[in-house]
């Protein structure tokens, strides 16, 4: 299936239903694919080929993500570009992709200016809301008298190409076929509820978990609201006002809904799944979620190489057949999928048993046609016929995946390892802790110092003595911080998510805490 195959399933199952809705309107799938057809054409007469990498930057947007399939309509890669990232990093990454291509939002016209002249493959620039300045057309100019593209399905292959962060500092281009995403939409489908017409509330990035989550959705013709900025306020509002069905949260913004004083008074019964998932969730705040949102936390785990679906955690596996909580699990990552096959190995590449730590690997159609013109970071990460994913976890006896830590994250401690992610549930279980990051600064005597950077809940105080004694009951004193500072706030991008880097980047440029 190509991307524009999901638009017109959900299309041909009522093509006036709603399809994309923003604060200032639906588009049906009907017009949504209309629009596709158009921008399909557009790009055609500008010279854009099937196969050519086509770049978006954009927020959360209903125009901006219709656009993607007009994309996919000419045959065309969707290259979707963060807006956080630093220009000199987007301009990287489009010169790797080769784009020849760039629809973008008039607020990002002075990151484009910073860019385009660096780049002379990208001879097409369009603006989605206005004049974007530079000579650039607004989109309906470009789009005005342009021939409509036709509905032939575009040959299989490259269907995206995501830019991701690299341990060497240099961006990858992640290469992603109609094969991965069509694995990944039927892993969705078997995997979580479904009842009728879905309707998903998009918070996080499109370019990111979020957008891709919208295939499956729109295979069932369901209807996705799309928020432009991420407010967890709006988000209950939105819930309410369109029966939401599903929706995505990092676990960071998980915390922060439980702590939001609008939560317990907004029906959230239409709610079938709430996904969870890019790191781990404490225990703790899992139950407390479960008790007021309802039975429907559904956790997922991927990573842009292999999408989403690596393992999974249905609602109902929250629970135990007396519809209890099954807190034995919470600390899992579920299950490995259907269609992947999932081990994990130590640093020569051996399979290990049940229980014991390395890295997780993973085989399958969901695991991504490798790193785009870098076929050393390729062959790296797909050693020994394995997709390695860089996180340190095991599996118990019954298959059950447990994610400890991010290899790079894991701390040296005293000649110990001690794993950051392990830490910071134990730290998420004080009641006065709101979130936390713990992280590794130099040390002269233990090599590394163990430091958790705490936040407290609105109206607690915090004594980082406390902090440490509750930790040191629960892991014992090699894993127990060292040091606990109390921060107001941490550094997040902008859906909440804890930066890790930049906490640490912190701490060494106070002198190591």
């Amino acid at each position: 299936m190509s991307l524009t195959a999901y638009l017109d399933k959900g299309a041909s199952l009522g093509p006036d239903a709603p399809c994309l809705t923003g604060p200032d309107g639906s588009m049906s799938y009907g017009e949504v694919q209309r629009f596709s057809r158009r921008v399909a054409g557009a790009l055609a007469r500008s010279g854009v080929r099937p196969g050519d990498p086509v770049a978006v930057l954009s927020a959360n947007d209903p125009t901006a993500f219709a656009a993607v399939f007009g994309i996919a309509r000419a045959g065309a890669v969707w290259c979707p570009v963060n807006p956080r990232n630093e220009a000199a990093e987007n301009r990287e990454l489009l010169d790797l992709f080769g784009c020849t291509a760039l629809l973008y939002q008039h607020s990002f016209a002075p990151l484009v200016a910073a860019i385009r002249d660096r780049l002379p493959r990208l001879t097409t620039l369009v603006c989605l809301d206005g004049d974007g300045g530079g000579g650039d057309p607004a989109l309906q100019d470009w789009l005005a008298g342009a021939p409509e593209g036709d509905d032939t399905e575009p040959p299989g292959g490259l269907v995206v190409l995501v830019g991701t962060g690299g341990t060497t500092g240099r961006p990858k281009g992640v290469r992603l076929t109609d094969r991965n995403l069509e694995t990944m939409s039927a892993l969705t489908l078997m995997s979580y509820p479904f009842t009728g017409r879905p309707t998903y509330l998009a918070l996080a990035p499109l370019t990111h978990a979020a957008g891709v989550l919208c295939f499956p959705v729109m295979a069932l013709g369901g209807e996705i609201v799309v928020m432009p900025a991420p407010d967890l306020g709006q988000f209950l509002a939105l819930a309410e006002r369109h029966r939401v069905t599903h929706a995505f949260l990092p676990p960071t913004l998980v915390y922060r809904l439980l702590a939001h004083p609008d939560l317990d008074g907004t029906d959230l019964s239409a709610l079938q799944c709430l996904w969870y998932g890019a790191a781990p969730m404490s225990p703790d705040r899992l139950e407390e979620a479960i008790r007021r949102i309802g039975p429907v936390l559904g956790q997922l785990y991927g990573q842009s190489e292999a999408p989403m679906m690596i393992s999974t955690m249905a609602p109902a596996d929250h629970l135990r057949p007396d519809g209890s909580p099954a807190r034995e699990r919470f600390a899992s990552a579920g299950r490995p999928t259907p269609l992947t096959t999932v081990a994990v190995v130590d640093d020569a590449g051996r399979l290990l048993p049940a229980g014991e730590r390395g890295e997780v690997v993973v085989r399958g159609s969901l695991v991504m046609d490798g790193y785009h013109r870098d076929p050393q970071a390729t062959a790296e990460a797909s050693r020994l016929g394995w997709h390695h994913t860089g996180d340190v976890g095991y599996l118990d006896a019954d298959g059950w995946l447990y994610l400890v830590d991010r290899a790079k994250d894991v701390i040296i401690s005293g000649g110990f390892n001690v794993y950051s992610a392990e830490v910071e549930q134990a730290v998420l279980a004080h009641p006065a802790v709101q979130d936390c990051a713990v992280v590794g600064v130099p040390d002269e005597k233990w090599g590394e110092r163990v430091v958790a950077v705490v936040q407290p809940r609105a109206g607690e105080a915090l004594d980082p003595a406390d902090v440490r004694v509750f930790v040191r009951a629960r892991i014992g004193g090699v894993k127990a911080p060292k040091e606990v500072l109390v921060w107001a706030d941490l550094p997040r991008s902008t859906v909440g998510k804890v930066l890790k880097g930049d906490v640490r980047s912190q701490l060494l440029t106070a002198g190591g805490a």
